[in-house]
């Protein structure tokens, strides 16, 4: 191919996201489902303008690095620590039944397989996928209703953070598992030492980068030096210790979060992947999706991880929620508010592919979740606090 024609594939790529992603925001949807689409229509399926290649799967790495980048540094550690053991209890909840049942819905339909065997990490990647939590929704859907500083609200953000955590290390894991010829003692040796790795390391660059951000305050060297610290860590963490670079990633905009210039760091970052890198990997995800080889079972298949997703997380959350001495409508508040899936899953499904753990078809899984739950989660909500102000105006 010609090295100009990048540019030609480039500038559809942005444009026909950013106008389905215009479309998905008056459709109430999230704006990562319009690119998707778009990736589908201009795809080999559909239109055929864009096809895939080396350069923009390389585009959609640096993308997905990114977008693991950003959402560590608007990690709010304070609130973490305030909510404290109560979301960690709902993160793990929310993580492991999940977990859990997507791998049985995977052996239902595709046989079980046994402990080890390449059937039964597929089993597992599957139930991965359902771990991840995407809360832009239930932000915004509390935020309209004024319920987002409120003790259901506080408790569902710092829960999703933690979620978000639990969820990248269960894929460490699994990925490492995978590998026939990796040692279920050194996986697990290698990622305890990349995380003590980042501890100390993490430690050493927050102090540095304290230093230069009170002598150099708002300077655009501090999201350079920072964006250099992402990439650094995300190979580092494939190369050396052999587990994802996207946790390497997301580890860095933690490590980040805390110093006066986290923002802004955040905001620089944002511009670059909203502008051109997160387009092009969510895009590459609809590129990939060949709605030819979509079969009635692939369908069937789909409308239960569907169901499994949106049930298993409103049951986790939601029992562990009561366990935690939640009432019975705010568990379920909780549970409904948890269940929303985004760029995370998608995030899981392309490292799983990637792996040799997913096939692109089972996009179409993942896509029609995000979707299903984007709609589902807001009007829920609104039901659930709709009979809380009425129970409230009986009483």
């Amino acid at each position: 191919m010609e090295s100009y024609l990048v540019f030609k594939e480039l500038a559809i790529i942005i444009i026909a996201a950013k106008l389905c992603g215009i479309a998905a925001r008056k459709c109430r949807a999230p704006q990562v489902v319009g690119e998707i689409v778009a990736g589908l229509l201009i795809g080999p399926s559909i239109l055929g303008w864009v096809n895939q290649s080396d350069f923009l799967l390389q585009m959609a790495e640096i993308g997905v690095i990114l977008l693991m980048f950003s959402a560590g540094l608007e990690t709010d550690l304070k609130d973490l620590v305030k909510t404290g053991p109560i979301a960690a209890l709902i993160a793990c909840a929310g993580v492991f039944i999940p977990l859990i049942c997507g791998a049985l819905l995977y052996m239902v339909f595709y046989g079980a397989a046994p402990w080890g065997s390449e059937g039964f990490y597929k089993a597992v990647f599957v139930g991965t996928i359902l771990t991840a939590t995407s809360v832009s929704i239930t932000v915004e859907s509390l935020k309209e209703m004024g319920k987002l500083k409120g003790k259901v609200g506080t408790t569902i953000l710092s829960a999703a953070i933690i979620d978000d955590v639990i969820g990248i290390i269960v894929l460490t894991f699994v990925i490492g598992f995978k590998n026939p010829e990796s040692d279920p003692m050194s996986v697990l040796f290698h990622t305890v030492l990349f995380f003590a790795f980042a501890i100390v390391v993490g430690f050493i660059s927050y102090k540095v980068f304290k230093m230069v951000d009170t002598k150099y305050p708002h300077t655009r060297r501090i999201p350079i030096a920072g964006l250099a610290f992402c990439l650094a860590m995300a190979y580092i963490a494939e190369k050396y210790f052999g587990i994802a670079d996207i946790t390497g990633a997301y580890v860095a905009g933690i490590i980040l979060c805390s110093i006066r210039d986290s923002e802004y760091i955040a905001e620089k970052m944002d511009t670059n992947s909203y502008m051109l890198f997160g387009p092009v990997f969510f895009a590459s995800i609809g590129l990939k999706t060949n709605v030819d080889s979509v079969s009635v079972g692939i369908l069937i298949f789909s409308v239960a991880f569907v169901a499994t997703g949106l049930i298993s997380k409103i049951i986790g959350c939601g029992l562990m929620a009561r366990l935690c001495k939640f009432q019975r409508l705010d568990a379920m508040k909780i549970g409904v508010g948890m269940m929303t899936r985004g760029e995370v899953a998608l995030i899981v499904s392309q490292k799983g592919l990637s792996a040799g753990l997913l096939t692109p078809v089972y996009f179409t899984s993942v896509i029609l979740l995000i979707i299903v739950s984007s709609i589902l989660t807001p009007i829920l909500l609104k039901v659930l606090y709709a009979k809380d102000e009425e129970s409230l105006t009986v009483s």
